[in-house]
């Protein structure tokens, strides 16, 4: 793990100190620089799940990837950090009230004096990480989100209109990059998976967001949403470079 070189790819020049400061402060940096995006799918580029693959490709080809990829290697930086960590498996909240499969998500739970659910790869979510074991809402800015507890799992949920909406449930089971092979190959290849049914390139802002959705480009700044159709491919070429920093 060459911690320099990824270091400068979130653009971080923080405290290294092992620290729930850090912890946080890291986990912005990366949000704000490596985009969550599922291109690899689109382009039949084989996504490998072990570190070096991937640091090849966040760091090296200054790209971003999906919950697998982000995750794990954010779990790699932070361990080479001196930090603890666990990957985790965790099952997305959907429309019908229910949750996906087992390992449909990779977050991760970093032990420090308290237990921090930590996530750089869900996309539009908590910007910085979650105290695990209190049931209280946690503010971020304007966002309120609390973790409850039901039976062997632990649910994030994010307050929506004054309620509280589930995003994804997860337990506190440590897992490997082989246990989440099966869903990262499900996800790649399965017509059913919303990663291969359309393109998706989205990032962080200091006020907002900023996404590619197949053709239609979307900004949110300050709560305010713009978005405009592109109008062929060498647009969505010039957007994925220009607001993103990504060559395909």
């Amino acid at each position: 793990m060459d911690v320099t070189a990824y270091l400068e790819r979130i653009n971080y020049r923080g405290s290294l100190s092992p620290s729930a400061d850090t912890l946080r402060e890291l986990q912005v940096a990366h949000l704000l620089n490596v985009p969550f995006e599922n291109l690899s799918i689109h382009a039949n580029e084989p996504i490998v799940l072990n570190d070096e693959a991937l640091f090849d490709k966040i760091v090296g080809r200054r790209r971003g990837g999906f919950c697998y990829e982000c995750n794990g290697l954010f779990a790699a930086l932070l361990r080479a950090l001196g930090f603890q960590v666990s990957m985790l498996s965790a099952e997305v909240a959907n429309e019908s009230g229910g949750f996906s499969q087992p390992f449909d998500h990779m977050t991760l739970m970093v032990k420090l004096e308290e237990s921090w659910l930590v996530d750089v790869g869900f996309g539009d979510s908590f910007l910085e990480p979650l105290k695990i074991d209190i049931s209280s809402e946690q503010f971020q800015g304007d966002q309120a989100f609390r973790i409850i507890a039901d039976d062997a799992y632990r649910v994030v949920q994010r307050r929506r209109d004054r309620e509280w909406k589930p995003e994804y449930r997860f337990t506190l089971q440590p897992y490997n990059y082989s246990d989440f092979e099966e869903m990262c190959r499900y996800h790649q290849t399965s017509p059913e998976s919303h990663f291969t049914k359309k393109r998706i390139c989205s990032l962080a802002t200091s006020d907002g967001r900023i996404t590619v959705s197949d053709m239609l480009f979307i900004v949110t700044s300050n709560g305010l949403r713009e978005e405009r159709t592109l109008s062929n491919s060498q647009e969505y070429d010039e957007i994925l470079h220009k607001q993103f920093g990504i060559k395909m």
